[in-house]
C-alpha cells in the first residue's frame, strides 16, 4: 500500500477513535450519574430549551468572531489581498474538522494555511497569519491562568489533575518562548529545520532534491519572518485589534456553559465557569488525544461537579460537548468536503502541491 493510500485509511482511523472516545466516555459519565434524582429534577424543573439554542447560536458567533481575527490578520500582511468575513470565516469552520481530530487541535493550522494561501496569501504569510493567532490565544490564556487558579484553584484537590494543569502550563509557556526564539533568530530556525529535513528523509522512500527542500525553508521562513516582524511593526494595529477580538472570541465561547446551565434550570455560575474554561483549554491543548476526546469530557466532569450535582453533571457534559464539539465535527466535515470534495483528502503535501 503506498503513502497516498495511507493517508485516507490514517483519517478515518483518527476520525473514528475521536469518536469513540468522546462518545463512551459520555456514555459511562451518564451510567455513573444518571439516577432516579435526574429523572425526577428533569420532570419537576423547568427545561429551557431556547437557552441551547443560544448557545449554539453563540458558538456560531464564536466561529465568526474567529473569522474576523483571521480576516484582520490575513489582509494587513498583504494589502494586495482582501480577504472577506465570509471568505475568512469558511476557513475557520473548514478547519475545525481536522482540529477536533488531531491532538493540541494542530491538524486545523495546515488547512487555514493551505486556504489561505489559496486566496492569494504566501505560504510564509499564511503561516505568519496562523501562528500569530496561536500567539495571541497563548499570551490572552497566560493571562487568563492567574484569574482562573485564584477563582477555581481551591476547588482543584485532585492529584492528577493539579499535576496535569502544572505540566500544561510549563508547556504553555516553552511553547512561547520556543516561538519568540524562533522570530528573533530566522537563521538558527532555518538550520534546525534544514537538519530536521534531513533526518527525516533518511525514513523516506521518495526523496525530495536536496537543494529544493533547502530553498523551500529558507524561502518560507524568510516569508514566515518578514511577516511576524511586520505585525511587530507597521502592523501592529491590525495585531492590537486582532487581540482585542481574540479576547472577545474566547469570553464569547465561554458563554456556551452558563447558557447550558440556566437551560437545565440552574445557576449560571459565569465567573466559576469562565475560570473552568481557561483550565480546560489549557489541558485539551496538550497533545494527548485525537481532539482530546475522552480527556475534555472527564475534565469537565471533574471541574463542573463541584458547582452541580452529580445527577444532572452526565446530561451537562453531554449537552456541552455537542455544542462546543460534535457540532464543530459536523459543520467542519461539511464545509471541508465542499471544499475539498473529500474529508479525507486533506494533508500536509497539499500545501506543497499548491507552490
Amino acid at each position: 500500500m503506498d503513502k497516498e493510500e495511507k493517508k485516507p485509511k490514517t483519517m478515518k482511523l483518527s476520525i473514528i477513535l475521536s469518536l469513540i472516545l468522546s462518545i463512551s466516555i459520555i456514555v459511562l459519565i451518564l451510567y455513573f450519574t444518571i439516577d432516579a434524582e435526574t429523572f425526577e429534577y428533569l420532570s419537576t424543573h423547568q427545561i429551557r430549551y431556547e437557552f441551547f439554542f443560544a448557545a449554539m447560536g453563540i458558538n456560531v458567533i464564536y466561529w465568526t468572531l474567529w473569522g474576523a481575527r483571521l480576516k484582520i490578520l490575513s489582509n494587513a500582511i498583504d494589502k494586495n489581498v482582501n480577504i472577506s468575513l465570509w471568505e475568512s470565516t469558511k476557513i475557520v469552520i473548514a478547519n475545525l474538522f481536522l482540529a477536533n481530530i488531531t491532538p493540541s487541535m494542530a491538524g486545523g493550522e495546515p488547512v487555514r494555511i493551505y486556504l489561505l494561501n489559496k486566496d492569494g496569501l504566501s505560504i510564509g504569510g499564511a503561516t505568519a497569519s496562523v501562528l500569530g493567532e496561536r500567539l495571541l490565544d497563548a499570551i490572552f490564556l497566560l493571562l487568563c491562568v492567574p484569574f482562573a487558579l485564584f477563582v477555581f484553584g481551591k476547588h482543584i484537590d485532585a492529584g492528577p489533575l493539579r499535576i496535569g494543569l502544572a505540566i500544561a502550563i510549563v508547556l504553555f509557556i516553552l511553547a512561547v518562548i520556543a516561538f519568540a526564539y524562533a522570530l528573533k533568530n530566522p537563521k538558527k530556525t532555518k538550520s534546525f529545520l534544514i537538519f530536521l529535513s534531513n533526518k527525516l528523509s533518511r525514513f523516506s522512500r521518495k526523496k525530495d532534491s536536496e537543494n529544493t527542500i533547502i530553498d523551500r525553508i529558507n524561502s518560507e521562513v524568510d516569508n514566515f519572518h518578514d511577516s511576524m516582524a511586520f505585525f511587530l511593526s507597521d502592523g501592529k494595529k491590525a495585531f492590537i485589534k486582532a487581540g482585542i477580538l481574540t479576547a472577545i472570541f474566547w469570553i464569547t465561547g465561554w458563554m456556551i456553559p452558563p447558557l447550558i446551565l440556566m437551560g437545565l434550570g440552574l445557576e449560571p455560575f459565569i465567573i466559576e465557569s469562565c475560570a473552568i474554561q481557561v483550565l480546560l483549554i489549557i489541558i485539551v491543548m496538550m497533545p494527548t488525544t485525537p481532539g482530546s476526546a475522552g480527556i475534555t469530557e472527564g475534565s469537565t466532569a471533574a471541574l463542573y461537579s463541584v458547582l452541580i450535582g452529580s445527577s444532572i453533571l452526565g446530561v451537562f457534559v453531554l449537552l456541552f460537548r455537542f455544542i462546543t464539539y460534535h457540532m464543530g465535527l459536523i459543520a467542519g466535515a461539511i464545509f471541508q468536503y465542499r471544499i475539498f470534495k473529500s474529508v479525507a483528502s486533506f494533508s500536509l503535501d497539499t500545501i506543497k502541491k499548491q507552490k
